[in-house]
Parts: C-alpha cells; sequence; structure tokens
C-alpha cells in the first residue's frame, strides 16, 4: 500500500472550535512572582487592515528565567503559580491585550544568554502555517548581548520591541506582511 501525505490546508475558518478553553488575557494568578506586566496591540495585513480572527500563542519563562517544560534542566525554581503559555484571541478589529510578567533571561546557545522575551505564534485564517515571532522589551540592556536578536538587521528588530508608554504598558503589533513595517517572523 502506498500512502499520501495530508496536503497543509489553511487555518479556520473553524479554528476556535476546540481552543477557546486555553483562551486567558492574564497569563498569572495573584501569587505569581514576577514583574506583571500588560501588553496589547492590534494584528493588521499588508494594506493595514485589521485581521480579526487570529490567536496569539504565547510561550515564556517565568521571571527566574526556567520554562516549564522537562526539557529545561536548569536548575532554577519553577513558579508553581504560572504555566508560561496561554491564548489571546482578537477582537473585532484585530485587537488584543493580555497580562504577564516580564520573563527572566534563559540560556542560549554555545553558553550565550538570551534577552527576557515571549514566544509568539500567530495563527490565522488564510495561514496554511502558524507564524513564530518573539516579543522583546524596548530598553531591556541584555537585549545588546541577545544571540537572536542580534541575527536580525538593526532596521527590522523594532518590529519585536514592545515599548512601554508613560503608565507601563507595553505596545506591540503584529504586522503580516508587506511593508518595511512587517513583523519579523522565524524559520523553525
Amino acid at each position: 500500500m502506498t500512502l499520501t501525505a495530508t496536503t497543509s490546508h489553511t487555518v479556520g475558518p473553524y479554528y476556535h472550535i476546540g481552543l477557546t478553553w486555553l483562551n486567558r488575557e492574564d497569563l498569572t494568578q495573584a501569587e505569581t512572582l514576577g514583574e506583571r506586566v500588560a501588553i496589547s496591540g492590534q494584528v493588521v495585513d499588508g494594506n493595514g487592515d485589521f485581521v480579526n480572527d487570529a490567536m496569539l500563542e504565547i510561550w515564556q519563562a517565568n521571571a527566574a528565567g526556567k520554562y516549564d517544560h522537562p526539557e529545561d534542566d536548569q536548575a532554577k525554581a519553577l513558579d508553581p503559580n504560572f504555566q508560561g503559555f496561554g491564548r489571546v484571541p482578537v477582537d473585532g478589529e484585530g485587537r488584543f491585550r493580555f497580562t504577564t510578567i516580564k520573563p527572566g533571561s534563559v540560556p542560549g546557545l554555545q553558553g550565550s544568554t538570551q534577552a527576557p522575551h515571549l514566544v509568539v505564534l500567530v495563527f490565522a485564517r488564510g495561514l496554511v502555517k502558524h507564524l513564530l515571532t518573539r516579543i522583546y522589551f524596548d530598553g531591556e540592556p541584555a537585549n545588546a548581548a541577545d544571540p537572536l536578536l542580534a541575527c536580525v538587521p538593526e532596521e527590522r528588530r523594532a518590529t519585536l520591541l514592545a515599548k512601554a508608554d508613560a503608565a507601563g504598558h507595553y505596545q506591540w503589533n503584529v504586522i503580516l506582511q508587506g511593508t518595511d513595517a512587517e513583523t519579523v517572523f522565524f524559520d523553525y
């Protein structure tokens, strides 16, 4: 018998079914350790039109820089009140907002250290495969030594930086295509 590979299909329009139980706009609990941060923004396409059916999946380390994952064998403590994972749907105008903690630095390849960051997967109608990007924090001193951020051309790094307003709320947008402002996405 010969088996044929299943073809790729776009995400949606019904990807929300079965996934909404994981939606959490607040990834923290009252006892979660670390500095709480609110991040908001909008998902737009290359024409600047909002994408009203996107979902962001967030993965991150805890405040000590440890992932709640079996492959993270660092001798750092896990925070029992923080999973480091959540899904955030956008509203009808492509806007999102979530609360989390600022993660600690994590080890990188060959003894390097990665700056505090969130890994973000973007799911939306029309995407055959989700997109992978990161959120770094503007003004974070560790950004200068982050090995992945250093691979991104300097003029494109701003698309990965969440910027704080006067009240300390972070703003970060996802631009899916088309312009020089397109968010940097990574292959994996």
